[in-house]
């Protein structure tokens, strides 16, 4: 039970940009602003084309070395796979690095084959879900979620994530509403990636209904 803690505080900090979805779907015009008062600043096209450019050619630098990095790394790994098939945590950390890289479809083969040698491991079981999800498979996402739940009830990542999915791709409010106050009901104090508490969000989702 503490490994599934350490792994859920890891998880939330890893699956926030699963959050993202929803949460920009709250605030989405309060960000806009942020972005067009930005632009706005830049009033000058010159110096705006040259910081454009600048910052351009660095982000593809970095990209280009990340992913240089991530290759290596997968490549390792599929070599020792090779060799160690029925390794469950090599699967799952290829798994990662397909989820990093975001290859949904091969880091759900990754992640099955995890689960096919250790089943009960609820933040693989969770990272595949959030692969489903990606790859436009919300209702595996919710199947996957509800797994990870039944094996640990206390496991936080997979609740929250549950309610992101049915709230934004299934358009489910009820049951995302429910997801989340089940969340609420174990751990009052539990905080969505961006620092709001859940009870908040749920206090907004009913407004809305």
């Amino acid at each position: 039970m503490a490994k599934n803690k350490e792994a859920e505080s890891r998880d939330f900090v890893k699956k926030q940009t699963l959050a993202v979805a929803v949460i920009l779907s709250l605030f989405i015009g309060f960000i806009g602003g942020i972005v067009y008062s930005s632009f706005k600043l830049a009033s000058d096209t010159k110096v705006k084309q040259q910081v454009k450019g600048a910052a351009g050619n660095n982000q593809a630098a970095v990209q280009q070395d990340n992913s240089a990095e991530v290759a290596s790394k997968i490549l390792k790994l599929e070599q020792y796979l090779k060799q160690n098939p029925k390794d469950a945590g090599a699967w799952a950390q290829l798994g990662n690095q397909f989820f990093d890289s975001n290859q949904y479809v091969n880091a759900i083969d990754a992640y099955k084959k995890s689960l096919a040698i250790e089943p009960y491991k609820t933040t693989v079981i969770t990272d595949l879900g959030v692969m489903y999800r990606r790859n436009k498979q919300p209702e595996k996402a919710v199947e996957a979620f509800n797994k990870a739940i039944s094996i640990d009830p206390s496991f936080e990542t997979a609740r929250f994530n549950k309610g992101i999915v049915l709230l934004h791709d299934l358009k489910d409010l009820k049951g995302g509403i429910k997801a989340w106050e089940k969340l609420v009901e174990q751990n009052p104090m539990a905080l969505a990636p961006n620092g709001e508490s859940v009870d908040s969000l749920v206090q907004k989702m009913k407004n809305r209904k």
